[in-house]
Order: structure tokens, then sequence, then C-alpha cells
């Protein structure tokens, strides 16, 4: 028998609420801290899951507890975040449904976290191969981005989104992930600005001063002190568990990975540091003649090193803070700002710049990570949003209302949806339908968003009216209009019915909204819907000479001034709103409501108050009734007659038939009320929970009794296959013993044996040995005897040869002493006369002589590049002997020259102009010297598969090789035949030789190369040249070093046009076509032995990996 895990297996609690049974939020509450105490943190009301957050890691997200959920059925399991996830995954594959998983709850329920585990799950289950691992990396990577520019510290949680973020990801027909599109809501950049105690700025502002280099925060012209800045709050500055300096490092390699340049990163920064230089900017009053206070900065360092940053000229931005000109028509008026007003513009300043730096992070991050394909995707939408907030008395504004608005939407889509999937199960099982009684909240939501009489369009009326506009006004029309309607009350309200409510204060109103009243403070709501940047301010942004401002603010253009009124917030936010709202309807919903036990983030504390509010705002009471109006509970006929069969005799251990009617059979033996259960057209519908625990009753019995069974028959099979064994066992120790004395008993034997031999052959050898000693004794005294002979006789021979030879010695001796005494007397007249002069010369000549043949045996090589000399042997040489030296140097030049060629002659100019372009330039120049510039490599007169290409080339040809070409889409490489001729280059097919590309050489600009070890080089044509057309040609070459030389050459030996530049660098620009993509350089080790690779990053990036040399 198979067995199989449900969720009904070893449960703790209620995995599934709609089983709950006696159903009461008393009930509802006991059962989540039941589970919630046992480590279980999820729990489905049907289709839908409840996550609690455990503020603690918790072991069930390993790469097992994936391969564990995968493919299996939702109820197949416990309740886990994963099975959701999978079953929104394989609908998306299998059956062609676009998916939407909508993740709501509060601040610090997890929300963010449970976004993350579905894109990690989703990236885990689906296909692999290095397209696809390189568009999960950049979705996944995208979040840390986000999480820094977007998230921050709050009271209630560490790191909390701080603005809504829905991510379309889409899939081909294969489920593999081609690349996303990502939507963001409401930021909430007052926080730019100021912060409430006890929390922080965005992220990326401490992360900057933590982590960024000093050189980098010199650029920046920041400090790492964080109370330098007046954005920073210090109470809260440093968070326990968060790394700031390491997240900035996070941070960048994200940004890298998907696919931002270096400028652009250096672009964002600088952003973020002009927004804590504009905090800084302190304003003080300054009468003018009219009486009247005008702004002026008070400390201009801060200003003028933000207008650095900005590339802004400080006199514009000055004046900017100090007036403004508002456009009427034809007319132009400039009023003087005061002080308030002043630090008001600074601060709309900061929040607009941040705000859409933000806009432009996520639209930058889209076209890195969007599809290139253009065919029909499925799409898998991921909602993370803020949740329903209800704050203290008064201190909900203008951001708790419209936050509240969205999941006003989001809870009327969850019940319009729940309620068409319950009713098309209904139909699609043949079963009847009941209508179920609930609360709509379309009659709030009309109250928000009504285009006439709603509360939004009357702030945007107020907004826009001539004459005072203050928040009171705005009360007061809400007063008139609203007055009647029943989910609105107000201390003013003209309805008698809360004509006594005291409770209220005067600035107040209160909405009965799904999850309970909420009071907001209308202090605040006209000046944050207005949003209002000072048109001054804009046009100064646009005239900065940053690369990334003028984007930010393209209002900002004075050819392009649009008097008309820009849209409030809240009329932005409720068109996203609606779009959201119909790409939702598009798709199949997927719902995670994210709880928070705590108020404290510690774990293991689950406080009923607060969880009890939050399920009443989330509406989870509600859902689990809309569950329950009809049947509570339905299973597929097969799993569940696989699960009950062992109730009834008759269906097991096997059923035959079909499974339906092994259920009918099953329900019938039971003897289950038919009022309890009804039949679907492929699944039963039990009615009540109590008729499932009765079965499951039964069936904890019977396998109970099914456990016995198996433990009796086992033990039994068990004690005989001991037996066996045990029999079987000494019939083999038997033998393994019996064979073990035998071989014991014959290697005694051998051994005795042996020993006998050794002493005999032992015997023999000794007595061998003495008779060959004695032998060698008297061979040994035979020849000493003969040796001392032989010396007597030879010393008696010597003693006679050395008397006959002194005796010829001295008739030689007498005989010279005489000559030289004759000598001597016949010269001895004249010989004093002369002797000095003859005896110098006599010297001098001796000298030169030997001189000069100490000269001849020691003179240096015939290669003009040895300096080695033999060294002067008399001072009065000096002068010759450095003559001579030059004169050798002369003449050995000569005979090297005369041994050249004319041939060798230009090789060896070629050789100089190489060393000229590329010695202490480039890495590969250095194994090239040894290398002979041959420039024929192909042999295209000799090799018979290349003469008719030759014929078709008129001119001589220079240069030809084999060279590989770029592909401009995707970074491979194909083989093409490279000549050189001294008007253009060819490129050539290899394999037939046909013609592709003839670049007439005057239309060449320049060539680019990189100044590692590589191979690449770049031919860049001029533009509006006929050959630039279809853009540069990026190739790569063994010969790099020879093939550029002779470009340059060529170029430099024409007189009709100018010389070819030739650009080494790492990071150089090439026209493919209408697009300039950058081509990078980096060393890496290379991967499975191949050496440099070639991959394009993204639409604007061609990276190449050079081997590190070793």
């Amino acid at each position: 028998m198979e067995v199989k895990t449900s969720l009904l297996d070893n449960m703790i609690g209620v995995g599934d609420m709609v089983l709950l049974e006696p159903l009461s939020e008393d009930s509802f509450l006991e059962n989540l801290k039941k589970r919630f105490d046992h480590n279980e943190i999820y729990t489905y009301i049907g289709s839908v899951v409840i996550s609690l957050n455990p503020y603690r890691s918790l072991p069930i997200y390993t790469p097992d507890k994936v391969e564990e959920y995968r493919n299996r059925n939702f109820y197949e399991l416990s309740p886990h975040i994963y099975a959701l996830a999978d079953e929104a995954y394989r609908s998306l594959r299998d059956q062609d449904k676009d998916q939407c998983i909508l993740i709501t709850g509060e601040s610090g329920a997890g929300k963010t976290e449970a976004s993350k585990l579905v894109m990690s799950y989703v990236a885990a289950v689906c296909g692999k191969g290095q397209e696809v691992n390189k568009v999960k990396e950049q979705l996944l990577q995208s979040n840390p981005v986000l999480e820094a520019f977007g998230n921050a510290k709050t009271v209630r949680n560490d790191n909390s989104s701080r603005f809504g973020k829905y991510m379309d990801i889409e899939f081909d027909f294969k489920g593999d992930p081609l690349g996303g599109v990502i939507s963001n809501y409401l930021l909430e950049k007052s926080r730019v600005v100021k912060q409430p105690r006890g929390e922080r700025n965005f992220h990326i502002f401490y992360q900057l001063l933590s982590g960024a280099s000093d050189d980098m925060l010199k650029k920046l012209k920041l400090e790492r002190d964080f109370s330098k800045y007046n954005y920073l709050s210090l109470d809260s500055a440093t968070v326990s568990g968060l790394d700031d300096a390491a997240n900035f490092r996070t941070v960048r390699n994200a940004m890298q990975i998907v696919g931002f340049m270096e400028d652009e990163m250096q672009s964002v920064l600088e952003l973020v540091a002009a927004v804590l230089k504009l905090g800084n900017l302190d304003f003080k009053p300054e009468s003018r003649c009219n009486g009247m206070d005008e702004s002026r900065v008070k400390d201009k360092n801060d200003l003028k090193e933000m207008c650095e940053l900005l590339g802004i000229e400080q006199s514009v931005l000055e004046r900017a803070f100090s007036y403004r000109t508002v456009e009427a028509k034809m007319e132009k008026v400039s009023t003087t700002l005061n002080v308030a007003q002043a630090y008001y513009a600074r601060d709309a300043l900061a929040k607009n710049l941040y705000s859409r730096l933000f806009s432009w992070l996520v639209t930058r991050i889209n076209e890195s990570i969007r599809a290139q394909a253009k065919t029909r995707h499925k799409v898998m939408g991921v909602l993370d949003i803020y949740g329903f907030e209800i704050f203290e008395e008064t201190d909900n504004s203008f951001e708790q209302f419209i936050i509240n608005y969205c999941n006003e939407k989001l809870q009327q889509i969850f019940i319009e949806l729940t309620l068409r999937e319950e009713q098309e199960e209904y139909v699609r099982e043949g079963i009847e339908w009941t209508n179920i009684e609930y609360f709509n909240n379309a009659v709030i939501c009309d109250l928000i968003e009504n285009n006439q009489n709603g509360i939004l369009a009357m702030l945007d009326e107020e907004c826009l009216r001539p004459g005072t506009v203050t928040d009171e006004t705005f009360l007061d029309k809400l007063n008139t209009i609203c007055a009647e309607h029943q989910h609105f009350e107000s201390r003013l309200n003209k309805n008698s019915k809360f004509l006594n409510d005291h409770s209220l204060p005067h600035n107040c109103f209160r909405i009965q909204h799904y999850a309970g009243k909420v009071l907001y403070r209308v202090e605040g709501f006209v000046d944050k819907n207005n949003d209002l940047l000072y048109r001054d301010l804009s046009q100064a942004m646009y005239k900065a000479n940053h690369s990334l401002i003028k984007q930010l603010f393209p209002e900002g253009n004075p050819a392009k001034v649009n008097l008309k009124r820009p849209p409030t917030a809240g009329f932005q936010f409720r068109a996203s709103v609606g779009t959201l709202m119909g790409n939702l309807q598009t798709k199949n919903p997927n719902y995670i409501r994210c709880i928070k036990p705590n108020d404290k983030k510690a774990a293991h504390i689950f406080t009923d108050s607060l969880v009890r509010h939050q399920v009443r705002y989330l509406g989870l009471m509600e859902n689990v009734r809309v569950r329950r109006a009809g049947y509570a509970f339905r299973q597929a006929y097969e799993p569940c007659l696989e699960r009950y069969k062992m109730l009834c005799k008759n269906t097991w251990p096997h059923w035959k038939g079909p499974a339906r009617q092994g259920v009918e059979v099953l329900m019938t033996d039971l003897q289950v009320p038919a009022e309890e259960f009804a039949y679907g057209r492929s699944k039963i519908f039990i009615r009540n929970p109590r008729t499932l625990f009765f079965l499951e009753e039964k069936r904890k019995q019977c396998l109970e009794d099914l456990a016995t069974l198996i433990q009796k028959i086992y033990r039994g099979w068990k004690c005989r296959s001991h037996f066996l064994l045990l029999k079987k066992s000494e019939i083999v120790v038997a033998a393994w013993y019996r064979r073990y004395a035998q071989q014991k008993k014959y290697q005694k034997i051998k051994h005795s044996t042996t020993v006998v031999q050794s002493y005999t052959r032992g015997w023999q050898a000794r007595k061998l040995l003495r008779e060959l000693k004695y032998q060698k004794k008297c061979e040994e005294a035979v020849t000493t005897i003969a040796a001392f002979w032989h010396g007597t006789q030879a010393r008696r021979e010597l003693r006679r040869l050395k008397e006959e030879a002194r005796r010829k010695h001295a008739v030689a001796v007498i005989w010279a002493y005489w000559q030289g005494l004759k000598v001597r007397r016949e010269y001895r007249k004249f010989f004093r006369a002369n002797a000095g002069r003859k005896i110098y010369n006599f010297t001098i000549q001796r000298i030169m002589q030997k001189y000069f043949l100490g000269l001849k045996s020691n003179l240096p090589s015939m290669s003009p590049i040895d300096k080695s000399w033999p060294a002067r042997p008399y001072s009065f040489l000096e002068g010759v002997h450095a003559e001579l030296r030059r004169i050798f140097h002369l003449w050995r030049c000569k005979k090297y020259r005369s041994q050249f060629t004319e041939e060798k002659k230009a090789v060896y100019e070629e050789k100089l102009e190489a060393s000229e372009l590329f010695k202490d330039k480039k890495a590969l120049y250095p194994s090239s010297v040894s290398q002979t510039f041959k420039g024929d490599y192909l042999e295209m007169v000799k090799n018979p598969k290349y003469q008719k290409l030759s014929s078709a080339v008129d001119e001589k040809i220079l240069l030809a090789d084999v060279v590989n070409k770029i592909n401009r889409a995707n970074g491979k490489s194909s083989p093409r035949l490279f000549l050189l001729t001294k008007k253009s280059v060819i490129l050539a097919d290899q394999k037939t030789g046909q013609v592709k590309t003839s670049l007439p050489l005057p239309d060449l600009s320049s060539v680019s190369t990189s100044t590692q070890s590589d191979g690449f080089f770049a031919l860049k044509l001029k533009e509006g040249s006929s050959s630039a057309v279809k853009g540069d040609f990026l190739l790569s070459s063994d010969h790099l070093i020879e093939i550029v030389t002779k470009l340059h050459r060529i170029s430099s030996l024409a007189a009709d046009r100018e010389k070819l530049n030739v650009d080494i660098s790492d990071e150089f620009l090439v026209q493919f076509k209408q697009d300039k993509v950058c081509v990078k350089f980096i060393q890496g080790s290379p991967k499975n032995g191949n050496g440099v690779s070639c991959k394009r990053k993204n639409n604007r990036l061609l990276e190449v990996s050079v081997p590190t040399s070793p």
C-alpha cells in the first residue's frame, strides 16, 4: 500500500480554518496561537495562506523543503507558502493561466520576506541554463536595490517597505522566466525630510555614509558622521542586526548584476549626497527697501558643494530659494519668499528629487529585466503593498487615508474573486449554488473615489479652486456633501444622528472602513495632495549639467513651459490603483495574509489583542464564512478513495472500478447521511467539518488495526529470516574454519622445508667463498712482486737519462756565455751611444705588439647591440683605445646592414612602429616581439582553396589571416578571412571564400583595443560614410599587433588621408547600427579550460573576461 501524506496527517490544531469547529473569533485565535507555539506559522483558509511572522529563522526554507513541495497537490502537505507558490506556478505553466499573488498585512508582518520566498521558490523550480539563470539572478537582485532606496526602519519594523511594489514576472511556454516589469506605488517621500521619533530615513543614506570608501566620500563631499546632516535622525541611526556597510556593498553588487553602468551608479550616489546637502541649507531673513523680508542662505558652503555635485550655477539655485515666479497667460509675476516659504521650497525639492530618483531607478531596472522577445508571455504578478493602517488617535493623516483606500479596493476585489472562484467551482462540478450573504464594501469605495461627491474628488476641487484654501475649508465641504452618508462621521456633521458625538476633535473626520472605524486628522491633506514644486526650482534643476537631473525634471525646460497645473497626488494614486485593479482582474488570484504576532519584534510572543485586531481588519472571519457557506471541504475522488478505502471491505485493499463508484460504495457502507455530502463531477463535497473528522477518526482506528496486523506478519517473517540466516551462517563458519586449519598446516610444513634449504645453501656458499679468497690472495702476491721489480728497473734508467741531460745542458750554457762575451766585446764601442733610444723603441714596439695581439684575441661579438669592449691596459693608449672601439663598431654595423634585404628592412621598420604603438601600453606586446611579421598566413597564392578569392582582389594582399567576428547580439564569435590591401580591408567567409564586407581604408576613423593580453580590436568607421550603415566591427585575432601596425603604417604612408588613431583602453564604445554599446574588459579566472570569453550583459554592455596573467 502506498502511503501518502495529507493536510490532515499529524495536524497541530486545524491546518485549514474552513474545518474549524466550532467557528468563532476566539476559536480562530486559539487555533492560530496553538500552531504558532509549535512553530507552525502557516495556516490555510481554503486557498488563502495566513502567515505569522516568527521573528526568527526557521529550518523550513531549505532546498529539501523546495523539493518536498515541488509538483505536489495544494492540500497534500502541511500548510506552507511554498504550496501556494507551487500551485500558482504550475497553473501558469501547465494551464496557461496568468497568476497574481497578493500579499497584504501591516508593517512588520513579513510581507517583503513573503514576496522574497515566493520569488526564490519560483526561481528554484523553474528551468536551468545560462540565460535563464541570468534572468533569475537579475530578478532576485532587483530586491536589494529597491529595499535600499525604498525601505526604512520604523517603530514596527526594522526593514519596513515605504512604497508599494507590484512585479509582473514574464515566462515563456516552458515556464522559464524571460524578464519582469516592476510598478511602484506611493513612495513615502515625506520621510526624506522628517522622520517620527524612533525611526530612520531611507536605508541608502546610512549605507552610503557607513560603507563608502574615504575616496568616494571625498568625491561626494560627504563626511561619515551622521550628526552632520539634518535629514538623518540620530536616536535610531544604528540598528542592531543591520550592517549598513555590508549592505552597501551588497547594493552596489546587485546594481552591477541588474545592469547599471559605473557612471550611472556614480550619478545616483551624487543625487543621494545632494539630498543630504540640501537638508543642511539654512535661511535667514533680509529686509528689502519695500519693507518685505527676503530669504537668504546662511552658510553657502553646503550650497556650493551641492551645486558642484549637480553641475548647477550657485547663483541660479540661490535665486530659486529667494524668489518665486508665477506665470498667468502672457504675464510673469516675481515675488520674494520669506524664510518659512524657503524652508518649504527646500523640503519640497528634496522630496521631489528623491522620489523622482526612485521612479527613475524602477524604470532603469525595468529596462534591464524586461523580456526581450515580443511574443505573448505568461505572467505571474507579485503584489507587496502596505496593509491597512490604524495609528493612535489623530495620528492618521493623508498617507494613511490613501493606503486604507487601496486596501478597501483590494478587499473588494478579494471578496469578488473569492465568490467568483467558489461559484465557478460549484457550476463546474454540477453542485447547486446558493447566494451567500456578505458585507459589500463598494459603498465605502464609492464614498472615497466617486468622481463627483467622493472625498478625493472634493479634495482635488478644493486644491484647484481660487481663493483661500485650507484644511478647514476642505473639512467644511466634507460636512456639507457627505452629511447623510452612513459611513462618514464628523464633529460638525449635519446629520442629526451624530450631532451629539463630542468624542470627535474639531479638525478630524471618521470613516467606517470594512476593518473598523478610523479617525483621520485633516491637517496637511491639502498640502500633501497638492505636492507642489515651484517652477523656479524645476527650471534651476533643468539647467544642471548633471546627466541624470535633466531626465528627472523635464517640466523645467523653458522651451516647453506648461501652464497647466500638474495632477494632484490623490488623482495620480487613484489612477494607479485603478490600473492595478484592472490588471488583477485579468489574472487568477492567490492570497497571502501576513499577521504580526507582537509589537516587540520578539520570538515566541503571541499578543491576543494585537492579532485579534489584525484578523478583524484583514477580514479573515468573513473569508472563512464565505468558504463555509456551502460545503466546507471538497476533495477529488481518487485521493479521497486512496485515503479512506480501508474503512470498507469492498474497497480494501484495491478498488477496480471508477473512483467515484468506489467513493459512493464507501459512503454508503459508512452510513453517512445524504444531506452531509454531495457528488460533483470530479470531487466529493462535504458540508460539515464534523463529517470529515468522523472519517478521520474511523481511519485512525483502522490504521491502528492495520499497523498491528503488519507488525505481527513482519515479526514472524523477521524471526524466520533470522533462523535461516543463523543456519546458513553456521555452515559457512564451519567451512571457513576447516579451510583455515588446512591452510595453517600447509604453511607450517612449507616453512620447515624452507629453513632446511636455507641452511644447506648457506654451507655451500661459505665453502665456495673460502676457495675464492685463497685464489685471490695468490694472484695479488704475484702482481706485487712484478710491480716492485719493474719499479727498480725504471728508476735505474731514469737516473742514467738525467745524468746525460745534465752534461748536455752544461755544454749549452758554456757555449751561450762564450757567444755573449764575443758579442759584447764587438759592439761595446758603439752600443752605449744608441742603447737608450733602441731600448725605448724596442719596448714600445713590444708593448704595441702585445696590445694588438691581446685585442685580437678579446674582440667582442659582431652583434651591433653588444656594448662590451676589452679593458684599456695602459693609460697612454686611451685615445687610441677609444678610436679603435668606434671604428670597430662602425665596421660591424656596416657588415650587419649589408646582410639585410629590402623585405627584412620593411619588417624591422614595422617592428619599430609596433614598439612605438604598443610598448608599455598593451600586455600582449612583449610576447609578439619574438614573432616574425609573416603577413600572408593563409598562403593565398599557393593554397588552391583561396585562388578564386585571390584573383577577385585586384591589389596586392599585404596581410591574410583568419579572425573571429564578434556577434553583436550575444557576444559569440564566427571565423572570417581578413585581407588587407593598401586601399581596403576585406572580410570573407572562411568556408566558401565569398566576400562579406569590403571597407575602404579612408572610411576608418580609429582602431580600439584593450591594455590586456587579449586579441580583441574594434574597427570604428567615420560617421556618415557609406560603410557605417551596419556599424563598427568588433574582431579578435592571434596576430593583433601585426594587423593594427600594418593598418597604422598604411595610413601614415598615404599622403591623401589622415593618420589612423589607435585607442588603447579597457572600456570603449562601439556603434552597432543605432545603438552604442560599451565594450568592457575585466580580469577573471578561465572557466572550463577556455581563455578569453565575450558575453552580452544587457543592451548597453558587452563584457570581455580576460584570464589573469600567471
